[in-house]
């Protein structure tokens, strides 16, 4: 029997649970709470790997079981294999995996024989996550099919910076280059501007013999406006649900997680999308952070993850339909129904946007594509159906969050003249 949610029935696989997959160290995960309640709300038995068992994640009400099992993100992925197939032969059945980080996308995808025994998921190239979740690769594919991005350097030694500094345009952005590796052995603590060839040079000699960056071109926020694409790619590369935004506010300002974002049609973005996603033939969830650029009038592909995103809950279509919805019913053999995105839906992020909120007055950014009035509004944390993961949050989230809002405001006052950093 079909379940109904907001009065649209979807016809979900009961049978077929679904389990959310991360690696690291990050209990206050919306996306992961969002998911188990996507699904939950259809009947779906869900499951999550969680730090432990005082997470916003393990306290709802749609979670029949929270699997505890600490990871750094940095373990052997041999180890990691295995504890996902233990996990796997607990549940007992058929599952449906739902990862949450880059990590736990391209593990996936690099051991589909031994998972695919006991789990469903796309089925894609074997590198192509990974290579999409690198900023250098990423890059390159770009390059490859004509897909707008910002420039970049790939340095291999302290002296190739060096050299790139003389010549370079400041400010500049550094990321880290690769998944697994931010983990491992992070050169920044994100997505990092730096101001001066000084900043530079100097952030540059804690970076080793061979720095794990991709340096690239700065899009001035004034003359930026940031988009997002989420959306679910059939086998055969073929968008069985499509959805874009435009993001408001993101903490860290400008190049952290989404803050605050509205649902805005742009069939032009879309058609990129679609477009790029054939061309490499990837098939799964995606989420994409694009930066428009007034300058020369182009969306430039920023960011690629290769897993569900974790503002994936401000997208659903008239059928009641977001991402994960999308990928349960395809890989359990169920029809996805059509519909348009829910045009002028707003998205908020309870614990980060006053301080974004706060940043943003005094930053010169606007989003002139951000409709004026929301039609409805979609909180990260708190839903009237599922209580215990706000207030799980709110517990966990003052003190330390706090701590964190604070060393972020001194990075900030330092990026003044070196850099501002992010996730």
């Amino acid at each position: 029997m079909a379940r109904s949610v907001s009065g649209v029935p979807v016809d979900a696989d009961r049978n077929v649970p679904g389990l959310i997959v991360k690696f690291g160290d990050y209990p206050l995960h919306h996306g992961g709470v969002g998911a188990i309640r996507s699904l939950g709300r259809l009947g779906i038995p869900m499951y999550a790997i969680t730090e432990d068992r005082y997470t916003p994640a393990a306290a709802s009400r749609y979670l029949r079981r929270a699997f505890v099992w600490p990871t750094t993100g940095t373990e052997e992925p041999e180890r990691l294999v295995e504890g996902l197939l233990r996990i796997g032969a607990r549940i007992g059945r058929p599952t449906v995996l739902v990862p949450t980080d880059e990590e736990a996308a391209v593990l996936i995808a690099e051991h589909q024989e031994e998972l695919g025994e006991r789990f469903l998921f796309p089925r894609v190239d074997a590198k192509l996550p990974r290579r999409l979740a690198s900023k250098q690769g990423l890059h390159e594919l770009c390059v490859e099919h004509g897909i707008p991005s910002p420039a970049a350097a790939f340095p291999q030694s302290y002296e190739e910076i060096v050299a790139f500094a003389e010549s370079a345009r400041f400010p500049i952005v550094a990321k880290n280059r690769e998944a697994f590796v931010r983990r491992s052995q992070p050169a920044v603590n994100g997505t990092t501007r730096i101001a001066t060839r000084e900043g530079l040079l100097s952030l540059a000699r804690d970076w080793g013999d061979q720095p794990g960056v991709i340096l690239q071109e700065y899009l001035p926020r004034e003359e930026a406006e940031d988009w997002i694409v989420h959306a679910y790619f059939d086998a055969d590369s073929t968008p069985l649900a499509m959805f874009t935004g435009v993001k408001v506010r993101s903490w860290p300002p400008h190049a952290g997680m989404t803050a605050n974002a509205y649902v805005v049609d742009n069939p032009e973005l879309a058609d990129l999308a679609a477009r790029f996603i054939k061309q490499i033939g990837f098939s799964g969830v995606i989420d994409l952070d694009l930066r428009f650029d007034r300058r020369d009038g182009q969306y430039k592909l920023l960011d690629f993850n290769p897993r569900m995103g974790a503002q994936f809950r401000l997208f659903e279509n008239e059928s009641g339909i977001d991402v994960v919805r999308a990928m349960h019913l395809d890989l359990t053999g169920r029809t996805v129904p059509e519909g348009e995105q829910r045009a002028g839906h707003r998205y908020i992020v309870e614990n980060i946007d006053l301080p974004a909120l706060l940043a943003y007055r005094r930053s010169g950014y606007t989003t002139p594509h951000a409709p004026a009035r929301a039609s409805g509004t979609e909180l990260a944390w708190l839903a009237g159906d599922d209580l215990r993961p706000f207030f799980t949050m709110l517990a966990r989230f003052v003190r330390p969050g706090a701590r964190h809002l604070y060393q972020l405001w001194r990075t900030n006052r330092r990026g003044n003249s070196t850099s501002t950093t992010t996730k």
